[in-house]
């Protein structure tokens, strides 16, 4: 554990009990509900209105509840100003101030606390240190690239040494590559502190990527929440299986817990789907080249780096999408056949079809 953190204690355990804001007649969290483990780390993933910033904004006591609790190790703090709920916030916008350097801008939340100057300066190079800023503690905001900024920030944020850290979409100004860096920093420094964390991200990568579980909300409330595995591969509802990865949407017809689909019985997330016409949730990498199956013609196929994604058109006019090795590249007018690998899919209930 370095110097910055050396008292501080395991994270906390963080409840959301019932929590409702409503913003002019707008309810943003609607009965909400969710529990972090000491240490645990959580992302909140969701579309734009969805309460997620909402969410956090609530825990940081940034705004009241106008119903419900949130509870810190099992006291209510529902009631308590932000200043009382010790807890490090990382925001989209760096906010650093442009008139004090990097080490200057880490200790500005102890200078309020009346921490001495010498204890000041010790936690804010062992913080900046834990950020591997050490080297740019006398340098102003304007002289560090944005990722640099976004560290400070973080360093900011954990010198004080929070029960709880906050991030609300940390990372989205950000280059691709810088984004992807800062975020396995923030894991690795995350496990290594053992802080309770919330993460808002309307980003999936990033959401799957580091957290522990992940909550996909929708109208203020959870629609599903697990690790990042279980969502992935077992979403529980259409809006899940749609927002979370990538999908092919397929006809078909439910019969005794199974989804046929183009001659294939997949097994159902849920087997007590009821019989009848639905839409099929079929992810990319579910679907593969065969000798024989599906038959089709390759109408796309995009180089992804580690991937390659083709696009296949069915004699009945269905595009399937299929995610496979780079090292098969088939030609664009190829006739090809396609099969269904027989993974768990979610359906979308659909009467018009199969009647």
């Amino acid at each position: 554990m370095t110097q910055a953190h050396s008292g501080a204690g395991p994270g906390a355990v963080v409840e959301f009990r019932g929590v409702v804001k409503e913003f002019a007649g707008h309810r943003a969290l609607a009965g909400f509900d969710l529990t972090l483990r000491a240490g645990e780390f959580v992302a909140l993933l969701g579309p734009s209105g969805s309460g997620k910033t909402t969410a956090l904004r609530v825990l940081a006591g940034l705004e009241s509840t106008d119903a419900g609790s949130i509870l810190l190790n099992g006291a209510d703090v529902s009631r308590l100003p932000a200043s009382r709920r010790d807890m490090g916030m990382v925001f989209q916008a760096y906010s650093l101030f442009p008139h004090l350097s990097a080490g200057e801008n880490v200790e500005f939340g102890l200078r309020m606390r009346k921490v001495s100057p010498e204890e000041r300066r010790s936690r804010a190079r062992a913080a900046l240190a834990l950020v591997e800023l050490d080297a740019h503690h006398d340098r102003y905001a304007h002289q560090l690239s944005g990722g640099q900024q976004q560290r400070v920030a973080l360093a900011r944020a954990l010198v004080t040494q929070p029960r709880v850290l906050l991030l609300d979409e940390p990372l989205s100004a950000l280059d691709a590559r810088v984004r992807v860096q800062l975020r396995e920093e923030i894991r690795r420094i995350q496990t290594d502190l053992g802080i309770t964390t919330l993460f808002v991200t309307h980003d999936q990568d990033e959401a799957l990527a580091v957290a522990d579980r992940v909550a996909v909300m929708r109208a203020g409330s959870i629609e599903q929440i697990g690790t990042p595995e279980d969502l992935y591969a077992r979403p529980v509802s259409p809006f899940v299986a749609d927002f979370v990865g990538l999908n092919n949407r397929v006809a078909g017809v439910v019969r005794h817990g199974f989804a046929q689909v183009h001659g294939t019985a997949l097994p159902l997330v849920d087997p007590s789907q009821a019989d009848g016409g639905v839409q099929v949730f079929v992810r990319p990498e579910d679907v593969e080249f065969a000798a024989a199956g599906v038959a089709g013609v390759v109408t796309s196929s995009s180089f992804l780096g580690s991937l390659r994604r083709t696009g296949v058109r069915l004699e009945d006019g269905t595009t399937l999408v299929t995610q496979h090795s780079v090292r098969l590249n088939p030609a664009l007018g190829a006739r090809v056949h396609l099969a269904f690998t027989g993974a768990p899919v979610t359906v979308e209930t659909s009467p018009r079809l199969g009647e």
